[in-house]
């Protein structure tokens, strides 16, 4: 049977197929050093999953309107309010399945085909689909490592065209950790003012900031901003709970109601009992969040450390998030074994056959040369991969 035009467009995701290729290993028996996921390696807090117990026992286990309900979603304008400074009513709030079910919504709600978006690499591995499967265009701005992997105001505008509706902006970023300053964000916002463009600033890791860098809500900025962005948050990360999928959009009131009107046709809700595990979340004690940020900054140290010692690998150290993107162009055209590395693809599969360590290939998340560590794993983990990888690197030749 044919498949549509549609469905051979879109690339599969390219974390998840690293997975499964350590999965096949493993179901030989070979033991897998795996840092391919972007998901906390920690359980959900004790709370939070008792907050779900209590709220199946309680018969929450039904349909909910489209959009959340409305405790969660008054829990969120909270959020936004106490931690930011900016107010939304209930009715400007999305929650979804997860952070790339509101991206997407937010799309659909938004984009016509046609319009270009202007998103900078490195990227998140579904952010060009997900704006091409509306029928929209991504316009992929290249970084550079000497700019801290971050899109300049000048490289934005010389990206843009008279079909320029969107910019589409990740800070922290998946997959380079790099934090926009608030300078920067000005910048890159005073354009999308001049321009009367949408900004669609995913704030998922905002929580996972370490050093000196500090976060910047992009709405925050002011209110002509603030009309024209769309908040992407949820619970995923901060809160270890990348399996309950609760993301939402903030946004303004007139986009909030396309995406209910999408959203009711394309899911109906989000998961009850997840919605409720999220309030808990969001309004009890947060120092659950504290403590994982802190188990995260120790190991963005030690992983820093190591890769920067190791001859060949460019690094630029992640203000935030709990990856390492790291520049491995150095060994193309050297052969490990048999196998002669060529690109960052064959750097990763030659790497999980031989050392059984898995990285992603950056040019999953548009940047060639690079490949991704994600440190949400146990210290023993990442000592016995940083070992493999500084022990297999010594064999090139």
């Amino acid at each position: 049977m044919q498949v549509s035009n549609f469905a051979n467009a879109i690339e599969p995701s390219a974390t998840l197929r690293a997975a499964a290729l350590a999965r096949e290993l493993r179901a030989k028996g070979v033991e897998v050093l795996d840092f391919c996921l972007g998901e906390p390696d920690f359980d959900t807090p004790e709370n939070i999953r008792a907050a779900a117990k209590k709220a199946m026992d309680s018969g929450k286990t039904h349909y909910t309107p489209a959009t959340g309900i409305p405790e969660l979603k008054k829990a969120i304008c909270d959020f936004h309010r106490k931690n930011h400074g900016l107010e939304y009513s209930p009715a400007q709030i999305c929650v979804s399945n997860g952070c790339k079910h509101t991206i997407y919504t937010s799309l659909c709600a938004t984009l016509n085909p046609g319009d270009e978006v202007v998103i900078p690499a490195p990227y998140w591995v579904s952010y060009r689909d997900l704006v091409q499967m509306t029928g929209a265009r991504a316009v992929i701005v290249e970084t550079k490592l000497a700019n801290g992997l971050k899109m300049r105001a000048q490289e934005f505008r010389a990206a843009l065209t008279p079909r320029t509706k969107m910019l589409m902006l990740n800070s922290p970023c998946n997959p380079t950790g790099a934090v926009y300053s608030e300078d920067e964000l000005r910048a890159l916002a005073e354009i999308v003012v001049e321009r009367d463009l949408i900004a669609l600033s995913d704030e998922i890791y905002e929580k996972l900031v370490f050093g000196d860098a500090t976060f910047k809500a992009f709405a925050s900025l002011g209110p002509e901003v603030y009309r024209r962005t769309l908040t992407i948050n949820g619970v995923s990360k901060s809160y270890a709970m990348t399996g309950w999928r609760i993301g939402w959009t903030a946004a303004p009131i007139e986009v909030a109601k396309a995406m209910d009107a999408v959203q009711s046709q394309q899911t109906s809700c989000a998961c009850s009992v997840s919605q409720y595990a999220a309030l808990e979340a969001l309004t009890a004690d947060q120092s659950s969040v504290a403590e994982m940020r802190k188990q995260f900054a120790k190991r963005r140290e030690y992983v820093c450390a190591r890769l920067e010692k190791m001859p060949g690998v460019k690094l630029n150290p992640p203000d935030g998030a709990f990856y390492a993107f790291f520049d491995v162009s150095h060994y193309f055209g050297k052969t490990f074994g048999d196998v002669k590395v060529t690109s960052a693809g064959t750097f990763c599969q030659a790497l999980l056959q031989q050392a059984h360590v898995n990285l992603v290939e950056g040019g999953a998340f548009g940047a060639e040369g690079y490949v991704r560590l994600s440190f949400a794993a146990s210290q023993e983990s990442l000592e016995r991969g940083l070992d493999a990888i500084e022990g297999w690197l010594g064999t090139a030749k």
